[in-house]
């Protein structure tokens, strides 16, 4: 074949690739012009699966009459498939039948008739992404020039460019059809809030549109809701689902609670114990915001793949939705608190003029002041009162709690904290209410990693009861605040000290302490003397030597010398009634702030 002829073949091999539709026909069309165009008898295009030892044959070109099974796969150990791949480069067999390095083309060459073979590597791989050769035989024994051999390359070079191109069109198609997929899985999750839809049912939609297993934390009804297994050797997805909404809804809701007060976008490594499972597992967490509140959140689990650019749009739309659906829920909920939390302030802030109103106000809110109650007022920790959400999870806590202690309570929102109305304990020592209390603290205190205040106030049996039982309770909170303290708090955890000295400011009390004796408790602190305790004992002895030296085990002597040393170094003098008073009331402060707090951390 001279050389125009072999452009104008050039020409209608790449008229008869481009005619193609899918992968399939545009392989067909190029072995067969391949073996036309290049004067080969036979030929066939085979993808190369190394992981499992076979070349597959995809399509074949034999034009002969005759019906007959032909091989569909070789092995790669005695194919000349894997060596042209490796080499890149064509592998040539003058005879087959006299080859003894390929028995199954020997064996086969006989059987069909055919002498020479020739492999070629296609550099482009099929719709799997294994590579392809592309093999041509001749009946007669025939001499390959390096001329023909560019010329059977140059058709392989246009036959896989057109394969290329398909995977692009391939992969194009696919892509709209997902691109169509989100559109339309965006519109019926709008479709689903519009419509007034639950939000456990919007999750199962969501969980539905993603790849990953999802779980979505719902903060405004207190509910985890869970979809597809994130591992299937420990639950299937409905021992996943049952799980995840009981035994593992509290870690998943904390650890959701962190994250979101994080606001990091870091995958947050889960720690989940169901009593029979251990499970461990790192996930991404997508807070739900309404109104910059923390409203819930979505918890990703990974897969496999990473997300998509259309995956990141999918989990948007998600996002919003959940976001809009539990918006109702937030804002219905807002509103009833906001009404109660006006009224409560009313009443303890001695703001009402008509009883009859606050009653009648009260009962379509759901609360009472028409029977003797007290108040348990619970104060946040610092770090929670910034975590906006925070109230909606902690209405639903203490309800539960009340639910479990078989306790009738009013709840109400207060900023930075709450305030539950119970009916009044008529026991003197109020035990039952003292171990609501420190369940309330140990409960809350786990999801907030810091135990709030809680406090009680006194017996409210009238309207005008309740401003004295709120300012107690406050003035108990400024106190146990000003003293680092945290938990369930009463006057007898404070002793009549703090209470005398409540209306200070915190830090001229400290102020008087540092000054007075903070140099001696820093000098025990660093070289472990024992002044600081002498100087007490010393005071509670009345200033008796003899009887300080026998209460501590000293010689009198011994007393002296430390006393001394206390007046050498830190100027401390006890000559007068004042001097002494001034001392052991820093003593006495001293104890309350540092030993009241260590005692409870």
């Amino acid at each position: 074949m001279d050389q125009k002829s072999r452009i104008l073949a050039l020409r209608d091999v790449a008229s008869q690739i481009n005619s193609g539709g899918d992968l399939q026909t545009v392989l067909q069309q190029l072995i067969t012009a391949a073996c036309r165009h290049a004067d080969w008898a036979l030929g066939s295009i085979m993808r190369i699966d190394a992981a499992h030892g076979y070349a597959h044959v995809i399509v074949r070109y034999d034009p002969t009459l005759i019906q007959r099974q032909l091989p569909a796969k070789w092995e790669l150990a005695t194919s000349p498939s894997l060596i042209a791949l490796q080499r890149n480069e064509p592998v040539y067999i003058r005879d087959a039948r006299e080859s003894v390095d390929f028995p199954g083309y020997r064996k086969e060459a006989f059987e069909r008739d055919y002498r020479t073979v020739l492999v070629m590597p296609m550099n482009c791989d099929d719709a799997e992404g294994r590579p392809m050769v592309l093999s041509v035989i001749a009946r007669q024994v025939t001499d390959v020039s390096e001329d023909d051999l560019a010329f059977l390359g140059t058709i392989i070079h246009l036959g896989a460019i057109a394969v290329e191109r398909e995977h692009q069109l391939e992969a194009q198609k696919i892509s709209a059809q997902r691109l169509e997929r989100a559109l339309e899985a965006h519109t019926s999750l709008l479709e689903h809030v519009l419509s007034d839809g639950s939000v456990s049912s919007l999750s199962a939609m969501v969980g539905m549109m993603l790849p990953n297993p999802t779980v979505v934390v719902d903060f405004t009804a207190n509910q985890v809701m869970a979809g597809k297994s994130p591992n299937a050797t420990l639950f299937d997805d409905q021992a996943w689902q049952e799980a995840a909404s009981t035994v593992l809804a509290r870690s998943l809701m904390k650890a959701a609670r962190d994250a979101a007060e994080r606001g990091s976008p870091e995958p947050t490594s889960l720690f989940l114990d169901n009593g029979s499972h251990r499970f461990k597992s790192s996930a991404r967490i997508e807070a739900l915001m309404v109104d910059m509140h923390v409203v819930g959140a979505l918890i990703i689990f990974p897969t496999s793949q990473e997300f998509s650019d259309l995956d990141l749009m999918m989990l948007d739309s998600a996002k919003f939705a959940l976001s809009v659906q539990m918006m109702r829920s937030f804002i219905r909920f807002r509103f009833e608190t906001r009404t109660q939390t006006e009224l409560f302030f009313e009443v303890v802030e001695g703001r009402w003029r008509d009883a009859t109103d606050i009653s009648q106000r009260a009962q379509r809110l759901g609360l009472s002041f028409s029977t003797p109650q007290q108040m348990i007022v619970i104060d946040f920790p610092d770090k929670t009162k910034a975590f906006g959400g925070a109230s909606v999870d902690v209405e639903h806590t203490l309800s539960r709690i009340m639910q479990q202690a078989s306790v009738q309570a009013s709840l109400v929102a207060i900023d930075g904290g709450a305030v539950c109305l119970v009916p009044q304990d008529v026991s003197k020592r109020q035990e039952r209410l003292m171990k609501l209390t420190r369940r309330i603290a140990e409960e809350l205190g786990r999801y907030f990693d810091e135990e709030p205040i809680v406090v009680v106030g006194n017996r409210c049996a009238a309207l005008a009861d309740y401003p004295a039982a709120w300012e107690r309770c406050a003035r108990m909170i400024r106190i146990g605040r000003s003293f680092r303290l945290t938990g369930a708090l009463t006057a007898q955890d404070f002793g009549p000290l703090p209470m005398l000295v409540a209306a200070c400011e915190a830090d001229d009390v400290r102020g008087f302490v540092q000054e007075s004796i903070g140099a001696i408790a820093d000098h025990d602190r660093e070289n472990g003397t024992p002044y600081l305790e002498t100087l007490s004992v010393y005071l509670q002895e009345g200033c008796r030597s003899q009887a300080c030296a026998n209460t501590m085990g000293l010689h009198v002597t011994t007393l002296r010398y430390r006393l001394a040393r206390i007046q050498e170094l830190f100027g401390i003098g006890l000559e007068t009634p004042e001097k002494r008073f001034a001392v052991e009331l820093a003593l006495r402060l001293h104890g309350v702030i540092d030993n009241r707090s260590s005692a409870r951390a």
